[in-house]
């Protein structure tokens, strides 16, 4: 009786400590599983540095604020722009004619003026909408500057402490899985294989393709050519619909507006930009797999929901690791479902 009642006690502290963790956790969940996304991504970098420098603390280091320096400089000198063209890009969107493209391109749908009216007015709304979230979103993040700056330190603390004992946890994390032996290391080659696929052949694929599209916004001086490159790397990442959702829209306004060169140069930067990872993902991601489409499109959307920003990475990973988890259970492999192989 007495053996049951310890039995029962520490499952309940464990238990109540389990919630408090959580509970204290949770604020800053995001950040830490940012830092741990990063330290996967600059994982050989550091290995290559660690090479040479003999010093895990320094090579960390190194690593740390070579990530400082790319992010905090660009971000002090492109939030005034940013702002500058975010408004800019919100006073447009209430003046451009959305009904005059469309009628050149389907004249005979858009003969009603009535419906042209209609037409115009939901799309106006929509757009002027969308645009105000952009504005506000912009705005928030700087007004929200104190707690960001908390979350950034939360991140490169983690991604420091991540690159430098990776080893550590990965060993405590493989102990502690409730398998046998044999299906946590399959598990984790799996995983293996579907981070890397996801945040090379996914997310720096579409980052690539966007940064594309962006130098062809910059070359032919497109209007905003800032936030519409920022937008088209977001866009890039999303399977199947990619940039052709930015680039698209700008290459129709530049053709009704009578500017031919620029348009075309736009289309052809756009191809280029939609049809490179055909290009980069095998060299990226050399053979391993790439994630079945249909799971990368319905998790990064549901994680963009759920997440935010961040559940372009997050909603994928946390799909395709529970897919694996339950093909090795079930002791069946996991290609065709969660994963595609390339051709070689």
């Amino acid at each position: 009786m007495q053996r049951l009642f310890e039995k029962t006690a520490t499952i309940v502290f464990f238990i109540f400590l389990f919630i408090l963790a959580a509970l204290v956790l949770k604020p800053v969940f995001i950040s830490i599983t940012t830092g741990l996304v990063l330290a996967f991504i600059f994982t050989p970098v550091y290995d290559r540095v660690n090479k040479y420098i003999k010093s895990k603390n320094v090579s960390a280091g190194i690593i740390v604020l070579f990530l400082l320096f790319i992010i905090i400089l660009p971000i002090w000198l492109l939030t005034p722009i940013i702002l500058n063209q975010s408004f800019s890009l919100f006073q447009a969107s209430q003046q451009i004619d959305f009904v005059a493209p469309l009628k050149s391109l389907f004249p005979s749908l858009f003969a009603s003026e009535q419906f042209s009216s209609e037409v115009g007015s939901v799309i106006s709304s929509f757009v002027s909408k969308l645009a105000n979230s952009l504005v506000n979103s912009i705005a928030q993040i700087i007004l929200d500057f104190p707690k960001i700056a908390l979350q950034l330190t939360v991140i490169f603390f983690t991604f420091f402490f991540a690159l430098r004992d990776k080893e550590l946890i990965i060993e405590y994390i493989k102990n502690s899985l409730p398998f046998p032996k044999e299906t946590s290391k399959r598990l984790f080659e799996q995983s293996k294989i579907i981070t890397s696929a996801i945040l090379y052949g996914h997310v720096v694929v579409g980052i690539i393709q966007g940064i594309i599209i962006g130098v062809g916004f910059f070359v032919f001086k497109v209007p905003n050519a800032l936030i519409l490159a920022l937008l088209a790397s977001l866009a890039g990442i999303l399977p199947i619909i990619g940039t052709v959702i930015v680039w698209l829209p700008v290459a129709v306004y530049l053709f009704v507006g009578g500017s031919i060169v620029p348009a075309w140069g736009i289309v052809i930067f756009g191809l280029l930009s939609s049809n490179i990872d055909n290009l980069l993902r095998p060299i990226i991601v050399s053979k391993r797999a790439k994630i079945n489409t249909g799971i990368l499109l319905v998790s990064t959307i549901g994680g963009l929901f759920f997440f935010g920003i961040l559940g372009f990475i997050l909603g994928p990973l946390i799909i395709s690791y529970l897919l694996a988890i339950l093909e090795i259970y079930r002791g069946k492999s996991t290609t065709g479902l969660v994963i595609e192989k390339q051709k070689e």
